[in-house]
């Protein structure tokens, strides 16, 4: 439920981020980029371990090791709640290891609404280290617009890059 409140209360933002590449009232394309001065299979298994890079403060159990992502065709990006309930956030429908995994789903409250959603990330290879690339294509029905949610969900995805960025370039220290 945290998400949704965190995601709701950014809706006032009033500037959109450069990253939404395009918004519209059934959808929008946010993009992010990171450079990694980590190899390219450091950042692409740091995408894997997701509980130690996105925040809690965007998770429905506030608590970010209840998430997980199986890196495999079919791999669920997946939250446990203590109830014992649980949240599919997204499904992985394409991986390419160490080079490209495809997600699919509606993250946050977009959950609630009539929308899908792609969220791609690509990693590849540069002189110092890595460039780790993902973009989030939603479209469907969003209650009130997806152009206004646009924004709120660049920032909330800004903020997991960067945390992935962080956690990526601290693990290959410690290999």
């Amino acid at each position: 439920m945290r998400i949704l409140l965190a995601l709701a209360a950014g809706l006032t933002a009033s500037a959109a981020s450069a990253e939404v590449k395009s918004a519209s009232e059934h959808g929008f394309v946010i993009e992010q980029r990171a450079t990694l001065v980590v190899p390219p299979e450091v950042a692409f298994r740091s995408i894997g371990e997701v509980r130690n890079w996105w925040s809690p403060d965007h998770t429905y159990s506030g608590n970010a090791s209840n998430l997980s992502l199986e890196l495999r065709p079919g791999g669920c990006f997946c939250e446990r709640l203590d109830s014992g309930g649980g949240i599919e956030h997204l499904r992985v429908a394409y991986l390419e290891p160490g080079k490209r995994v495809v997600l699919t789903g509606a993250l946050g409250p977009l959950l609630y609404e009539g929308v899908s959603g792609v969220m791609d990330f690509q990693v590849e290879r540069t002189a110092g280290g890595s460039v780790l690339k993902m973009s989030y294509k939603a479209s469907g029905f969003a209650n009130g617009g997806a152009a206004r949610l646009a924004p709120v969900v660049d920032k909330v995805l800004g903020e997991q890059m960067k945390r992935l960025r962080t956690f990526a370039t601290n693990s290959d220290k410690k290999l």
